[in-house]
């Protein structure tokens, strides 16, 4: 909802021709409103970490080109527990009416199709709804100058 200057609300008031007690009263209201608005407390966010979910239906990762998912998680839940709780939340999906009629069957579907919604109550947030390129690297960068990066492609 857009926040309204008070200014604006009284010039509102005063044009539709209302007593000014009236109008010194609304706003009184507005403001009490506003006041205990501010008062509520939100918790504070959760800190989460990036996990990548691979697709490696063979089992190796050594010279073959996978694709996979980010998610996150909170930061201190262990990385091993993003792929229950996305079953999780699978599962709740399809006991819906709307998973009922088209039910998940695969990863892939369950990050493309399935609402935000479920992944938040099994504290699991989709960073990405369709699949990325996993990239393997040796984890070193060459002190040297740039041929030796081109040769070694």
């Amino acid at each position: 909802m857009p926040k309204v200057d008070l200014e604006l609300v009284k010039l509102v008031l005063t044009r539709n021709e209302l007593d000014v007690r009236q109008v010194a009263q609304i706003l009184d209201d507005i403001q009490v409103e506003v006041a205990a608005q501010v008062d509520e407390e939100k918790p504070p966010p959760v800190k989460k970490q990036f996990v990548m979910m691979v697709s490696d239906p063979e089992g190796k990762l050594e010279g073959k080109d996978f694709t996979g998912w980010v998610l996150q998680i909170p930061e201190e839940d262990s990385p091993y527990v993003a792929e229950e709780r996305l079953f999780r939340a699978t599962y709740e999906h399809n006991a819906t009416k709307k998973g009922s009629r088209l039910p998940v069957k695969t990863i892939g579907e369950a990050c493309e199709f399935i609402t935000a919604k479920h992944f938040k109550e099994q504290n699991v947030w989709v960073k990405t709804k369709e699949p990325v390129l996993l990239v393997r690297t040796s984890n070193k960068v060459p002190t040297d100058k740039l041929e030796k990066i081109k040769d070694e492609f």
